[in-house]
């Protein structure tokens, strides 16, 4: 397979230019107030198709033959390349098939429908739907678009290096999420290409650091199993084609856990303004909790993508905003007779308290005859206000507890 140089981006750059929209950088006063550096976005999740993937489909698809184009596309992905390559083919007037994996997001599924694509469901896991899709090329001896094993793939990502290079010249570090690693190493070629200091930092879930895991023995690993809720770069193996960039190209990679997603996810809404998915947040969690030293002065962290499940969108805002110490739960044990929940909800009341929910639980082997324990989710400004809340209790009698501390 053929190296990936900088003016096979710049051609790509051009070839794209109709179907792709340049994204800005945005700075991020909360990172830069978190960092001490001048950090600034690069909001992929604003593409077309929700994700940067489309810029590598339309690469790869518009090299095909006339003879390639008329035997159709198949591809294999859990949402965002499925969309990308859906729409690029519809777009050049391919038929393409699409396999994705049982557990993908219902959103990125109707949308890869929605986008023109014939969407066939096979496997729990992304192994299984890619497995399926090989299947399908050979019955239909269609051409196979990999997610990232691929040049012109590669190339196609990389186009995110030369606009974030002519936006900030500068830039001392670009943090890139890393999956099967085509994006970060289209950028990093041209990046490095173009500026030979920049420094290039990917970021993996650690539930899925298999670039991490490959570097630090020196050679192609395929993990076990992989698992984490950023399911864009939950992927098991690199290829040896996007290992090869990363070892050679690619400064350090760190690792984030899911929680620190979750909360990156909920910070990118409520200070930015974005609404990003798990991958798309993993840089701005790196950044966020600290786990690049001297990031530099002027930093761009990317994110990658937006297709975010709404269901999985709800429940990482509530956990989000449980972490930051916004939602308080709060147990209390009351005497089991008239008005004595009343005393707690007007200490809250007093304290300028949001009561969200309320349980009772009276079970008999857990609480003593004559007691109930209540439990409170309440909507609070910070862990201070929280604990200023069983303090106040206590100080009125009650046996009171604050559960997620």
């Amino acid at each position: 397979m053929r190296d990936v140089k900088l003016d096979d981006i710049l051609d790509a750059a051009d070839a794209i230019a109709h179907v792709i929209r340049p994204t800005p950088l945005i700075r991020s006063h909360a990172l830069c107030r978190l960092t001490g550096a001048d950090v600034f976005l690069k909001p992929e999740n604003l593409q077309r198709t929700g994700s940067f993937k489309i810029r590598g489909a339309v690469n790869r698809i518009r090299v095909l033959s006339d003879e390639e184009r008329a035997r159709g596309v198949v591809a294999s992905s859990a949402g965002n390349h499925a969309q990308g390559v859906a729409l690029a083919a519809t777009l050049a007037g391919i038929h393409s098939t699409i396999v994705m994996p049982l557990t993908a997001p219902l959103t990125k599924v109707e949308r890869t429908r929605n986008y023109g694509a014939e969407v066939v469901l096979a496997g729990e896991f992304l192994e299984a739907a890619y497995e399926r899709a090989i299947e399908i090329q050979r019955e239909r001896n269609a051409v196979f678009v990999h997610p990232f094993d691929d040049p012109h793939v590669i190339a196609g990502q990389g186009t995110i290096g030369l606009e974030l290079l002519a936006d900030l010249p500068d830039v001392d570090t670009i943090v890139v999420p890393i999956g099967g690693g085509g994006v970060i190493s289209g950028i990093a070629i041209a990046a490095k290409a173009m500026r030979q200091s920049v420094r290039i930092v990917g970021v993996q879930a650690s539930g899925a650091a298999s670039a991490l895991r490959s570097l630090e023995v020196g050679k192609l690993v395929a993990l076990d199993h992989a698992e984490t809720i950023a399911d864009g770069i939950r992927v098991r193996q690199l290829s040896e084609l996007t290992f090869r960039y990363i070892r050679d190209l690619v400064d350090e990679v760190v690792t984030v856990d899911d929680e620190e997603i979750g909360r990156a996810i909920v910070d990118v809404m409520e200070n930015s303004k974005l609404v990003v998915e798990g991958a798309g947040a993993v840089a701005v969690a790196a950044l966020a909790g600290g786990r690049i030293a001297n990031p530099g002065r002027r930093v761009v962290a990317m994110l990658c993508g937006g297709n975010v499940d709404i269901n999985l969108l709800g429940r990482m805002i509530e956990r989000g905003l449980s972490h930051a110490g916004r939602h308080a739960l709060v147990y209390v044990r009351i005497e089991d007779k008239p008005g004595q929940l009343r005393r707690v909800l007007d200490a809250l009341v007093a304290h300028r308290v949001n009561v969200l929910d309320v349980v009772h639980d009276r079970a008999p082997w857990r609480v003593p005859i004559g007691s109930v324990d209540v439990e409170l989710l309440t909507e609070v400004r910070n862990p201070d206000h929280a604990r200023g809340i069983i303090d106040a209790l206590r100080a009125d009698g009650f046996d009171a507890t604050l559960r997620n501390e």
